[in-house]
């Protein structure tokens, strides 16, 4: 008797824990979800999104909200490294056309010329550096500087695939849609595609690069 007590006693406990541990799995979900729906979107991408807005911006069919591309896109931009410098690049494009997919072709293809542009920029900043720390001549810098500002093309092919976090449209007074498309690629990529166009040029010119130099610029 006295065992079969203690049996429905081991029972009832086993259930009673059973049953706490998961009201506690559902209520740690609970908490969980509770805690996605708080992370939302910063207060900077919703004042940026109701600016858009009141210009008449909109997201495209099937699009994330714009609160949410806007907070992607501020996401990728907020983020350095030790030394505070920027981990991504943005490059931003708008078009006009008689459709939507048309201009979108075009303000992407724009927004990858505007990020080539940073390439040029960042190449010209390499070259300076080089020349003050004395590991370029003057005369060399010059010429591979001219040469960086005019490849904006060859840059903008070499970028390959980017992350386009914010695509918005608008439709204009003649009925004409206009699109703008932001797009992001990595501080690194676009460092390494001016260090290797900077090797390139070097090279055809046929000047024999010190060892310091093919270090500074990643040559084995």
């Amino acid at each position: 008797m006295k065992t079969m007590k203690f049996l429905v006693m081991f029972v009832a406990l086993t259930f009673s824990m059973s049953a706490m541990g998961q009201s506690s799995v559902q209520q740690k979900l609970k908490e969980n979800k509770t805690a996605l729906k708080k992370e939302g979107v910063s207060k900077d991408a919703k004042k940026e999104a109701r600016r858009l807005t009141k210009e008449g911006w909109t997201v495209s069919p099937g699009g994330l909200p714009l609160e949410k591309q806007v907070n992607r896109l501020y996401m990728f931009l907020e983020q350095y490294d030790d030394e505070m410098n920027p981990l991504y690049f943005d490059g931003e494009g708008r078009a006009t056309a008689e459709n939507f997919a048309a201009a979108q072709i075009q303000a992407t293809e724009l927004a990858r010329m505007n990020l080539a542009g940073k390439i040029s920029s960042e190449a010209t900043g390499i070259v300076d550096n080089l020349v003050a720390n004395k590991m370029l001549a003057d005369d060399q810098a010059a010429s591979i500087t001219t040469t960086m500002l005019e490849n904006k093309t060859i840059f903008s092919q070499k970028l390959g695939r980017l992350q386009t976090p914010l695509v918005v449209t608008r439709e204009l007074k003649n009925k004409n849609k206009e699109v703008m498309v932001r797009v992001i690629t990595k501080a690194a990529a676009i460092q390494e595609i001016a260090k290797e166009a900077i090797r390139a040029e070097l090279e055809k010119e046929g000047k024999e690069l010190s060892e310091e130099l093919k270090a500074y610029l990643g040559k084995d």
